[in-house]
């Protein structure tokens, strides 16, 4: 692993835990066990580093939602959550700390809800078998971040209900009783 790879996987748990805004560059230095002049060598500032680390998520987190269905989408997320944790989505809590006033984080949290809507619309297409209208496209993905971040309280339990409310729509949408 290089240093640039090391310096991000140490510090995406540190602002996952402590917030992005909150955790200032000692405490990153610290978890990376680098000095100062390493990270802004390798990684620029904070808020370049923040985008490293948004962009090296999002990569993980599209790498493991490469499903071909809308019930192992929400399998997928699932087991993120069980392995990455469930405190919310990073993305969001990102845009809330830094993207009002960082343009540069807006737009990897532009690019993470861009990337989600196309991989959903994917998979929507190939469990209906043509591309799903706008409207069972917005409430899968409103399942999809309610689960997300009902998570953070409930556990599991959203899980499981958002990808029966999905199976649902589906079934609905398609005219089966069951699938």
């Amino acid at each position: 692993m290089d240093i640039k790879t090391h310096i991000i996987s140490r510090a995406e748990p540190v602002f996952d835990e402590n917030g992005f805004a909150a955790t200032g560059m000692d405490r990153l230095t610290q978890a990376a066990q680098v000095s100062s002049r390493t990270l802004y060598k390798h990684l620029g500032g904070k808020t370049e580093l923040i985008c490293a680390v948004l962009d090296a998520r999002r990569q993980r987190f599209f790498d493991q939602l490469d499903v071909d269905s809308v019930d192992a989408l929400f399998a997928a997320l699932e087991t993120w959550a069980r392995t990455e944790g469930a405190r919310g989505c990073f993305f969001l809590r990102a845009q809330g700390e830094m993207g009002g006033r960082e343009p540069a984080v807006a737009a990897q949290v532009s690019n993470y809800r861009r990337e989600l809507h196309e991989r959903i619309a994917r998979v929507l297409a190939n469990d209906l078998g043509e591309a799903a209208d706008g409207d069972l496209l917005d409430q899968i993905l409103v399942l999809f971040e309610g689960a997300t971040s009902m998570a953070s309280y409930r556990g599991p339990a959203a899980f499981a209900a958002a990808r029966s409310a999905a199976a649902r729509l589906l079934n609905r949408t398609t005219g089966h009783a069951n699938q």
